[in-house]
């Protein structure tokens, strides 16, 4: 009788940053192994900040950060309304801060984007820990928000593609700025505002994202794949709900 225990499964090879940036795109559960093993997260964090500043750079030449503000304004009807109100001194000092402001929030994407994964991890992190059992650090899920977010780039590329083919300024909105969902092509003045705001959340890239996160947190809480999913689109259902109900009590 051979009492020899069987030899443990050999661990997959562990990637390197660069090397979970493609993978993640066709590997991405070895990708997120290997972050459970050795969390990172500054090489897709260079990544994104090199496409967004090329998204940046890209409206300021081809739209204008005024256009920008315009473009905006027509989907806030109360807004608009408010600011015919105000003497033409008032409304130009108005819009002098509205678009100083909007093109701030772009250039301090690299403190925004550290500051919102934060947040996001640590929710994620006391979900899937707390309510489904995990033993997830702070830095894997970190990471995992990372990776799991570059598919998002691609709307930015499209959107960068789009504006160099000569898309038209006043039809462009930076919150929705490609085609990879229904709100894109619907007129946003004709369609009730809670359809065109849910018709824009629901886009393809962004259930990619939300895919291979619930698949980076179960490998990293070394949970059900069930669990991780869960946990992610839980979270993306309610704030599409209040998004939908902003817009709507905003508008």
């Amino acid at each position: 009788m051979n009492d020899a225990l069987p030899n443990p499964p050999e661990p997959t090879a562990l990637l390197s940053p660069a090397a979970c940036v493609p993978g993640v795109f066709h590997k991405p559960t070895q990708v997120f192994e290997s972050i459970a093993r050795r969390p990172s997260w500054w090489m897709p964090f260079l990544f994104t900040m090199i496409v967004i500043y090329l998204f940046y750079f890209s409206v300021t030449a081809k739209v204008g950060w005024k256009q920008v503000y315009e473009n905006n304004l027509r989907l806030a009807p109360k807004q608009a309304q408010q600011l015919e109100n105000l003497t033409p001194e008032q409304r130009a000092n108005s819009e002098k801060i509205a678009v100083s402001f909007t093109q701030g929030v772009w250039l301090g994407m690299p403190i925004l984007t550290l500051l919102f994964a934060a947040i996001e991890a640590a929710v994620l992190l006391g979900t899937i820990n707390f309510v489904f059992g995990g033993r997830a650090a702070f830095w894997q899920v970190y990471a995992v928000t990372w990776y799991a977010g570059l598919p998002g780039l691609l709307k930015f590329l499209l959107a960068i593609l789009a504006l160099m083919a000569g898309l038209d300024p006043e039809g462009f909105q930076i919150n929705n700025p490609a085609g990879t969902n229904l709100g894109y092509y619907l007129n946003p003045t004709d369609t009730p505002k809670a359809f065109y705001t849910l018709a824009s959340q629901v886009d393809l890239v962004m259930l990619w994202t939300l895919v291979l996160m619930g698949i980076g947190l179960s490998v990293v809480a070394r949970t059900k794949r069930s669990s991780g999913l869960t946990a992610v689109f839980g979270w993306w259902i309610l704030m599409v709900l209040i998004g939908v109900g902003a817009s709507v009590a905003f508008s």
